[in-house]
């Protein structure tokens, strides 16, 4: 039985990834002017970080709950959680828009090409690690709907360069930019970006990083060891 922080958690997750896939599909159909598009994109996050984030950590985009997981800042079962029902505001979302706009949605994802995916894994990067900022130094309201929403602005600027700068596989499923570039180059920016920051820029990054290395090493050397110990052993028989 979910309690009552974690059921608000989930549909925070769920009403955010919602809302945002429906303020990016109308920001794309009304204007084509990157800086405009990152603008809107950014205020509607910045709105949603103050309005749900205390409930869930203001996630809205399975990239941000991989990066995130993958510095242990979330658990494993709650990352799960939060991306279906992540994934399940997108739909919604999207068969809102069909009936809204009366019709099915167009395709917007187009053919792969290497440079759409760096694009936007960049981008995420780049909002990944604005985000980063806010989580590890434990930004609150204001200041961390602005660090948050200034970050995708400047994510989405960077991506839109070569992609269609979408940063989240959530809405780029809601609003039909969906591709596998546009639901794998968000994780791989995502991952880059929040531990890029977590390792050098967080005070015990790099000893972390360290004491992963060390052990690994002393490990490898125990296996190194006890693999001759047992040569000798097998040379004496």
């Amino acid at each position: 039985m979910f309690g009552r922080e974690k059921l608000a958690a989930i549909v925070a997750e769920f009403l955010g990834a919602s809302v945002l896939t429906m303020a990016v599909y109308t920001i794309i159909a009304r204007t084509s002017f990157p800086l405009f598009s990152g603008m809107a994109a950014g205020a509607t996050i910045a709105v949603l970080t103050m309005a749900v984030g205390a409930a869930s950590g203001a996630h809205f985009n399975p990239a941000i709950t991989f990066g995130l997981w993958t510095v242990r800042k979330v658990s494993t079962a709650r990352a799960v959680v939060f991306i279906a029902a992540q994934m399940l505001g997108a739909i919604a979302a999207w068969g809102l828009l069909k009936y809204f706009l009366g019709h099915s949605l167009t395709s917007l994802a187009g053919s792969f090409e290497w440079k759409i995916f760096v694009a936007e894994a960049l981008g995420t990067a780049v909002f990944a690690f604005g985000f980063a900022s806010a989580v590890f130094q434990k930004f609150e309201n204001g200041k961390a709907a602005a660090t948050v929403g200034i970050a995708l602005t400047v994510g989405i600027l960077v991506a839109s360069l070569a992609s269609n700068a979408i940063l989240n596989p959530a809405v780029a499923l809601g609003i039909q930019s969906w591709s596998w570039t546009y639901a794998v180059a968000p994780l791989v920016g995502a991952l880059v970006g929040m531990n890029v920051y977590s390792l050098l820029f967080v005070p015990d990054g790099l000893a972390r990083l360290s004491a992963v290395t060390a052990s690994s090493s002393a490990k490898t050397s125990s296996r190194t060891t006890a693999k001759k110990t047992t040569n000798k052993s097998k040379a004496k028989k």
